[in-house]
């Protein structure tokens, strides 16, 4: 059987190395006679699993002793709530930048807790770049700085994230989690759905700072207080084991291609590799995303025509490709390329965007 092309943007493309390995103990986990869907999260075989997914994580990222990991479920949707409900406290406001749909759904659920206030905002741009932030319209007593690092629908990434701020900085970083070093000296709390560069759906990663869990309220319900979580391993209830197992086998897979840096390397290439075809294009194929605020994650674009773009989403469907549709809202197309996206695949791509053009 061959491999799709897949350009999904999540569920997306899982390494194949991590699938196979998967395979392979699907039936009897490391000599149980079990598989991982099949061991109670309480053995000692399962722990095994879930404490070296965190110490993994913990090395690829540097992560000092000075966050805790969790793993848990419902998404980034889920702490779109869970954030505010933890961190914004009485008289205090929460300071969102907007930069796409998913910044707005995290506004839209923190208001539903508290005061909050917009910094900056591209939407008048359709979203097309990363705002300019002054750290200075950020109150010096505010909850927290909150950003979407990447954005899957409109192709937009920070190149570079806010400094100088006094206040804790939280990122949604579902799309783009270890496609490049971070300074976790920068961040407070780091959320990410693993379902595009971590995994499969149905886990969540949450890296908190520690000092931030004493505003967790013991009013909050048991399931969305971070501490319940903490004080647990994140096994207060039973998690996603399967799920947690095949990021535990992505996070080795990261490991074996070098660790972040080479990742990031090969993500340069393959994200080059589509913008030269889109600018080399005379206009044939339009980036939606300015230069300066591309993400080398989810590349977008649009063709001369919506008879061209249908066109295009055919013949690429026949080639073999899979999930270059834009986004519902904004159409278009959508390559979606994340860590473990062969290059190979992407080097098909840019190629088949090559001749398309020639033969259109």
């Amino acid at each position: 059987m061959s491999r799709a092309l897949n350009f999904n943007a999540g569920p997306a493309a899982l390494p194949e190395a991590a699938l196979k390995q998967a395979q392979s103990e699907l039936l009897n986990f490391r000599g149980t006679g079990m598989s991982v869907m099949e061991l109670s999260h309480r053995s000692k075989d399962y722990e095994a699993v879930h404490n070296a997914a965190i110490a993994s994580l913990r090395s690829l990222l540097s992560i000092s002793d000075d966050y805790e990991v969790l793993f848990l479920q419902g998404g980034a949707s889920l702490q779109f709530s869970m954030v505010p409900m933890n961190l914004l406290q009485a008289g205090q406001t929460a300071y969102y930048a907007l930069t796409g749909a998913w910044s707005e759904k995290a506004l839209k659920e923190a208001k539903k807790v508290g005061k909050t206030e917009i910094v900056s905002s591209s939407k008048d741009n359709q979203y097309k770049n990363i705002p300019a932030l002054d750290p200075a319209m950020v109150a010096n007593n505010a909850a927290y700085l909150h950003i979407t690092s990447n954005n899957t629908i409109y192709g937009t990434q920070w190149h570079k994230f806010p400094t100088g701020l006094q206040v804790p900085l939280v990122a949604d970083m579902s799309s783009d989690i270890l496609c490049k070093p971070l300074n976790m000296d920068q961040f407070d709390l780091i959320y990410a759905g693993a379902q595009k560069n971590l995994g499969p759906s149905g886990v969540t990663v949450v890296i908190i700072k520690k000092d931030l869990l004493t505003r967790s309220s013991d009013d909050l319900p048991t399931m969305l207080n971070y501490n319940t979580h903490v004080k647990n391993n994140s096994l207060y209830n039973t998690p996603p084991t399967f799920g947690i197992y095949l990021l535990s086998l992505v996070l080795e897979w990261i490991e074996e291609q070098g660790g972040v840096q080479a990742i990031e390397k090969i993500n340069e290439q393959k994200a080059k590799l589509l913008y030269d075809e889109i600018d080399e294009s005379n206009g044939f194929y339009s980036g939606h995303a300015t230069p300066d605020s591309r993400s080398t994650m989810n590349v977008t674009f649009t063709l001369q025509s919506e008879e061209a773009t249908k066109s295009f989403l055919s013949q690429a469907k026949e080639a073999g490709f899979v999930g270059l549709a834009g986004h519902r809202s904004v159409g278009g197309c959508r390559a979606s390329i994340y860590n473990a996206v062969p290059l190979e695949n992407v080097e098909r791509l840019a190629q088949f965007m090559r001749e398309f053009r020639k033969n259109y």
